[in-house]
């Protein structure tokens, strides 16, 4: 076969090297209805609020997961900028599990700081996650934003590390009430199904060598080391869209790691619209974002009256759950 010269690149090196951290970003639009109508504009505010707010050298790596074009235009506009380090794009959605494999396997930085595409970064966030990593023997994960309920599983070796010499631990209802709320209306739980989420349970705050943490962390936002997460993720391919991160909290707890919040709020959870107080927030930090419009029940008129009943709500979310299922198939 005929070749016309010699390839250049051949024998060269890059003059790349990756960052000791990596920020990854696992985006997912399939369309612009429903629970996604406002989803670009939040995923825009993670993405914006990690360029802006992150103060210590990193990479931005970001999987999109078989988003429509507006977010796929976004991306590689932000690609085409230089802001984003590296960008793959996946024609269909793989799903979470599949998606995290591939990010952990390809990407060489020594710490990947994961997250989903609904979550705001305060000032400072990642030198405080890695304040806890650099300090606390054996770290696992450690999540921005302590969250009560995860209090259940998989925190195991990070107790059997509260007896370690120096370690100064608080246990009781710790908790900021404004950090439950917020947790509660931003993840869409009712006041009863949270009270029942949490019954029984406490907090644990530490302090070990002048660095406070809380124990226990969660899977939608996380800063681990990279070989962690290898050793806790699927082996196989699952083909689930969602699911395997309870079991990938388990597997980190059972192999020794101490799972861990940052002791201070360093992220906010956002769901899926812009509410005035993260844009109040991000205009304090030079970011400038329109919340996008959200589609709300009646508060009037029959279909509000038909809401309101308790057989009329589950016909409601049954026919939208089946026009999710239509539209996405």
């Amino acid at each position: 076969m005929a070749r016309d010269g010699i390839n250049p690149s051949r024998s060269r090196t890059t003059d790349y090297q990756p960052a000791r951290v990596t920020v990854a970003v696992l985006t997912h639009l399939p369309h612009q209805m429903g629970y996604f109508e406002s989803r670009l504009d939040v995923t825009r505010m993670t993405i914006e609020s990690i360029l802006v707010n992150t103060g210590e050298p990193f990479d931005l790596w970001v999987f999109d997961n078989g988003s429509c074009k507006p977010m796929v235009d976004y991306l590689c506009g932000l690609r085409d900028e230089g802001r984003i380090t590296q960008l793959i794009l996946s024609s269909k959605n793989i799903g979470k599990p599949a998606a995290l494999q591939a990010i952990f396997k390809a990407c060489q930085s020594e710490i990947i700081a994961y997250t989903d595409d609904d979550v705001f970064f305060l000032p400072g966030w990642l030198e405080q996650h890695l304040r806890v990593i650099d300090t606390y023997p054996k770290v696992g994960a450690v999540t921005g934003f302590y969250i009560r309920e995860r209090m259940k599983n998989g925190i195991d070796s990070t107790l059997a590390f509260l007896d370690r010499p120096g370690v100064e631990s608080q246990r009781g209802l710790l908790m900021p009430a404004s950090w439950e709320e917020e947790y509660r209306v931003n993840s869409g739980r009712s006041q009863e199904r949270y009270d029942a989420e949490v019954a029984g349970l406490e907090d644990i705050r530490l302090n070990y060598q002048g660095v406070e943490a809380w124990v226990s962390a969660h899977h939608f936002q996380f800063v681990a080391p990279r070989e962690v997460i290898l050793q806790a993720l699927p082996q196989e391919w699952t083909g689930l869209l969602m699911g395997k991160m309870v079991e990938m909290d388990l597997t980190i707890d059972r192999l020794g790691y101490l799972r861990l919040c940052t002791g201070n709020q360093t992220v906010r959870l956002m769901g899926n619209v812009l509410d005035p107080e993260v844009l109040a927030l991000a205009g304090q930090c030079g970011i400038q974002l329109q919340a996008g419009h959200k589609t709300s029940r009646p508060t009037s008129g029959f279909m509000n009256a038909l809401y309101r009943l308790p057989v009329g709500k589950r016909l409601i979310h049954g026919l939208y759950n089946q026009l999710y299922k239509v539209i996405n198939s």
